[in-house]
């Protein structure tokens, strides 16, 4: 039986919007990370000539915007006269960030716009009614959103309007996510809570905890019963990436047309049996957990703590065995290449 296929969500291409808009405006990037420097520099490159950095005094990416060209102010001057204030730091930072130096200095009819919808559709910021509030979620990780964008290609976005305070968000949101380069690819409309809550959910079901947790199982697993760890570890780790790739490239069942017969059919019989009902139960907990705000809630009280729960899990993943495996293999790769003279492939180094 095949599944049912919801209706689409609205989608917008570069035909659709407006770069003028956009290019028109005072925006000020808070924040110069991943995110905020690839913002910054695909917004300048459209044509966007009135960028300002927002940073901290002893802010570490302040040498970085201003090398590349922008001026660099506090969060609070950058803001003052900005027409698009564009909050680029982590989430956790927000709640004090709006608090202390945004809305206090943030004028009316501006623009606010937000790469995640959590700080917003869990009240970490409450914005003013006089605001625009905007989402604009490139689908992608800065540095490979900025090397599409240089090479003329693009990545999704997801785009939502939460508040429309002068009638011109929308045009605004999809005029900003073009100059992103998205509008190449493709901008779906969508909700904060629908990006939030699926971002949430994929990253601790799928991306990062599911797909961590799996992986070091099931290469404990056989170096348990015996085997390599060398060998456990090309077998549930390193070939993850090929698998994956595939799949993105052709989708699931195209890969699975093009992997071996008994890597096929192992997956059929196999598959349902690790992602069962008992995952399926724990899945509705963490979405439970997602939508009422449970885990937000958790992630702010640490954060408050100075962050304890989370460093400390964050040096226990690098102690795992399957780490120290993967550090020996690539220094083993390393040092062929440099006999040989060739560099290690990306994602080899």
């Amino acid at each position: 039986m095949t599944d049912p296929i919801p209706a689409p969500l609205p989608a917008f291409h570069d035909r659709d919007c407006d770069l003028s808009i956009i290019s028109g405006k005072r925006v000020a990037i808070i924040g110069y990370g991943s995110q905020g420097r690839t913002h910054a520099l695909n917004l300048k490159d459209s044509g966007v000539t009135d960028i300002v950095v927002g940073l901290k005094a002893a802010s570490p990416t302040r040498e970085k915007a201003l090398a590349d060209g922008f001026s660099v102010m506090t969060v609070a001057e950058a803001v003052l006269e900005a027409d698009v204030v564009a909050v680029m730091v982590s989430d956790e930072a927000h709640r004090d960030l709006w608090r202390d130096e945004l809305e206090p200095n943030i004028r009316s009819g501006a623009a606010l716009i937000f790469a995640h919808g959590l700080s917003v559709r869990f009240g970490l910021v409450q914005p003013r009614a006089d605001l625009d509030v905007i989402l604009a979620s490139p689908k992608g990780i800065g540095p490979r959103i900025r090397d599409l964008y240089v090479e003329g290609q693009g990545v999704f976005a997801l785009f939502g309007v939460h508040q429309d305070a002068t009638g011109g968000a929308h045009a605004l949101g999809l005029s900003y996510a073009a100059a992103l380069g998205c509008g190449r690819k493709g901008i779906l409309e969508t909700t904060f809570a629908a990006e939030c809550e699926s971002d949430l959910f994929g990253e601790q079901v799928v991306l990062c905890g599911g797909t961590a947790e799996l992986v070091d199982a099931a290469f404990m697993k056989l170096v348990e019963a015996g085997y390599p760890p060398e060998v456990a570890w090309f077998e549930t780790f390193y070939e993850l990436k090929l698998v994956t790739d595939l799949m993105f490239e052709r989708g699931v069942a195209g890969a699975f047309a093009r992997i071996s017969n008994t890597a096929e059919y192992g997956a059929y019989l196999t598959g349902p049996r690790i992602i069962g009902e008992p995952s399926r139960a724990a899945m509705d907990e963490v979405l439970a957990e997602v939508r009422s705000g449970a885990f937000v809630s958790k992630l702010m009280a640490d954060y408050d703590a100075g962050s304890p729960d989370l460093l400390a899990r964050r040096k226990a993943l690098g102690e795992r065995t399957i780490e120290a495996v993967g550090h020996r293999l690539n220094s083993i790769a390393e040092d062929g290449n440099r006999r040989s003279g060739s560099e290690p492939p990306r994602g080899e180094r």
